[in-house]
């Protein structure tokens, strides 16, 4: 059974995984190899998602319409027939836009405050 997507605010706030993959797909559809290096590279290796918790959180993403698997395959010559990619939904694109705007208002709110400068 698939979840109903509700409303992108029903979504937040967002874990730290979900974010992360979020992120990853925010600029092309990915692999789960491909999230995995591109999490590790973004945040210079302090965060590792294990394969647990990726297909574990991408099989709860495409159940509540966050990301679907991607059609479309690249080239046979850059592609591996037993992976499976996975693109934005217009959902999971709101989703990360609010949680994005929520998160600069906490930054603002830390400076505010003089935690960063």
């Amino acid at each position: 059974m698939v979840a109903k997507p509700g409303t992108p605010e029903d979504h937040l706030p967002l874990t730290p995984a979900v974010l992360h993959i979020l992120l990853a797909l925010s600029d092309r559809k990915r692999h789960g190899l491909g999230i995995m290096d591109e999490v590790e590279e973004r945040t210079l290796g302090s965060v590792r998602l294990g394969p647990g918790t990726l297909y574990g959180t991408i099989k709860r993403m495409v159940a509540s319409g966050l990301i679907d698997e991607a059609e479309g395959r690249p080239a046979p010559e850059e592609d591996d027939t037993r992976r499976r990619y996975y693109a934005l939904t217009v959902l999971g694109r709101q989703v990360l836009g609010l949680e994005a705007q929520r998160l600069q208002h906490l930054v603002t709110v830390a400076r505010d405050k003089e935690v960063l400068r």
